[in-house]
């Protein structure tokens, strides 16, 4: 039970989120590369920090599939609030006052365990994957749906790589389309797409730029 003017635990577990200090790792910048390239059709998210946007990926070239905390709102009026203003009233324990101000109680817009995903995230997947050659899918786990199931959309022959510690999607469940069944990294599968590339992720993509001949924004 919560105590009388104790926070709500989610608004307050913000306080351990990564906050300014955190820096785009390389995979981050490859992402900035395939776009400046013009390879990118879209970087698909996990992730709440918006290290991609901070990386230089264009935020129209980002869907953030779990928002981030770039944006805020009012969860009873619906009303966009100012984002950097909660982040102050958040750190000085200000929040009741900043509610009451607000309309009522307000958070960033990153979603909570139970919420939808934003609308973006399935009005772009149709075209989006319509038009990709090429899956790349970068340290996940691939246990949180609906997001794991995008890699079964797009051409049942388009190319998948797996760029991540342990092999993950296999044998996997899909929700979004029917048919789909994760990865198949065996000799066995009957469209031989898929491949899996262990190890760290940003000793991964410099292996991959190397190759392509480009090098990573910001490299020396």
């Amino acid at each position: 039970r919560r105590r009388k003017n104790q926070p709500d635990r989610p608004l307050n577990s913000v306080r351990r989120r990564p906050g300014p200090h955190s820096k785009p790792t390389k995979a981050h910048k490859f992402v900035k590369l395939l776009s400046d390239k013009g390879q990118l059709v879209r970087c698909y998210t996990q992730n709440i920090d918006s290290l991609e946007v901070a990386a230089g990926v264009p935020a129209d070239k980002v869907v953030a599939a779990h928002g981030n905390f770039d944006t805020a709102s009012c969860v009873a009026t619906g009303e966009k609030v100012d984002a950097a203003a909660l982040r102050e009233a958040l750190f000085a324990g200000e929040m009741a006052s900043f509610n009451e101000r607000s309309g009522g109680l307000c958070k960033s817009d990153i979603v909570f365990f139970g919420e939808a995903l934003p609308a973006r995230f399935f009005n772009l997947l149709a075209p989006d994957f319509g038009e990709a050659e090429l899956l790349l899918v970068v340290g996940t786990s691939l246990e949180v749906h609906p997001f794991a199931s995008l890699i079964d959309l797009g051409r049942p022959t388009m190319p998948r790589a797996l760029i991540n510690r342990e092999r993950v999607g296999e044998a996997l469940a899909t929700r979004l389309t029917a048919g789909g069944s994760g990865f198949n990294f065996t000799d066995a599968a009957v469209v031989p797409r898929d491949v899996f590339l262990p190890g760290d992720a940003d000793a991964t993509v410099e292996r991959l730029v190397a190759a392509a001949g480009w090098e990573l924004p910001g490299s020396v």
